[in-house]
């Protein structure tokens, strides 16, 4: 079961228009192609585990200090007042780890309190966080494990080159938490079914070539620029659209659930020209389609938790709404997960935002409530009773 989501984005918004003018483009040009008007990216010296953390706490936090959250750098929403659950296992999802070895998941969980709990990375790149459902559905489901963190993360700021401009204009930095619980069949946050896949031919398409056990086993040195990520865009957009297409597809055959009976479309926030095709395709409008992306680019592994999280704090989703969740990523990888949404507490009034001291703790008693200054963070309290 989905018990809650939670994300967090670091420092202030970069805007279309500072990004670097030796790339020869312009706002209307990037929103043109991409629908992307800016991103966020994490601070010298933030890694994935920073914001990794920064995401959980927000859902498993000390006792004394749930459902609050402190204003050093945020404008954020919260768990509500009181919200904290132990994990007793943790994975991370992530392309950008803090390190080949050893895997970010366990510095993670010692960070959070967590003790000697299962720790863990899995690497489906921007297929992670779908994927790492079905990994945390299989460890409560099988009796492993009652309650599971799972955070997806990436700082793809650190893996761009900076003469990149097809990349560097559309990848943002931010990370999104969720805990997996048991419950019962046909409860709100049931997690349905999944389908999942790959496709090894197409490695290529998406890479980081430098680093790995490839490059270090040739005497050669590695190529310069080996070190960036690179990704073949137009060949990328093809698979992706075929890849969550199909997914969809099969998946709704397999719930039985026509395509006009989803409630809401939660795709990988790749860009808005594939968010669309995919949507087409499958047969659902636009308005049942969930987007964030506009405001924080693609944000890997952390995209689908960071549009769940925010449109739920805009009060968006109901307790028992039909959810559709695909994503595509390097490997190639793919997966769609079918759930119905849980109960969650009653959306915040709108306020604005106001300037506090970075000492400052709100508490909140509901979801989605607004904390100010310059990182942002929105959580849900998803407990519904298993």
């Amino acid at each position: 079961m989905l018990e809650a989501v939670a994300g967090w984005v670091p420092g202030e918004p970069v805007p279309n228009e500072a990004l670097p003018a030796e790339w020869g483009v312009d706002d209307a040009w990037i929103r043109t192609r991409t629908g992307i008007a800016g991103r966020h990216r994490a601070a010298p010296g933030m890694s994935t585990g920073d914001i990794a953390y920064e995401a959980a706490r927000l859902l498993v936090a000390d006792p004394v200090r749930a459902g609050s959250v402190g204003t050093g750098s945020a404008e954020a929403g919260s768990a509500r007042a009181g919200y904290a659950r132990a994990a007793d296992a943790v994975v991370l999802a992530t392309a950008t780890p803090d390190h080949l070895i050893p895997g970010t998941a366990p510095a993670l969980a010692a960070r959070l309190g967590l003790g000697t709990v299962p720790a863990f990375d899995i690497g489906a790149v921007c297929s992670g966080f779908v994927y790492g459902l079905a990994v945390c559905h299989g460890l409560v489901v099988s009796g492993i494990c009652e309650r599971v963190l799972l955070v997806g993360a990436d700082v793809y700021s650190t893996w761009l080159d900076p003469r990149d401009r097809s990349s560097g204009v559309v990848f943002g930095d931010g990370a999104g938490a969720a805990l997996i619980g048991a419950g019962r069949v046909g409860d709100p946050g049931e997690l349905i079914a999944f389908d999942l896949g790959s496709d090894g031919t197409g490695y290529d398409l998406i890479t980081v070539a430098g680093g790995g056990a490839r490059s270090r086993s040739v005497a050669e040195p590695s190529a310069e620029g080996d070190e960036f990520f690179r990704m073949r865009g137009r060949a990328v957009y093809q698979h992706a659209v075929e890849r969550m297409t199909g997914s969809c597809r099969s998946l709704l055959r397999t719930v039985g659930w026509d395509a006009a009976e989803v409630d809401h479309f939660v795709p990988h926030q790749a860009n808005a020209r594939i968010l669309r095709a995919v949507a087409e395709r499958v047969g659902i409008g636009a308005r049942r389609c969930v987007t964030h992306l506009d405001r924080v680019g693609n944000t890997g592994a952390a995209s689908i938790p960071l549009a769940l999280a925010d449109a739920d704090a805009r009060g968006r989703f109901r307790t028992g709404d039909r959810m559709l969740l695909t994503a595509f990523g390097g490997g190639l990888t793919w997966g769609t997960v079918a759930l119905r949404w849980p109960a969650t507490a009653a959306p915040a009034t709108a306020a604005p935002a106001t300037a506090a001291p970075a000492t400052t703790t709100v508490e909140t008693t509901t979801s989605g409530a607004v904390r100010p200054d310059n990182s942002r963070a929105t959580a849900l309290d998803g407990r519904n009773g298993s």
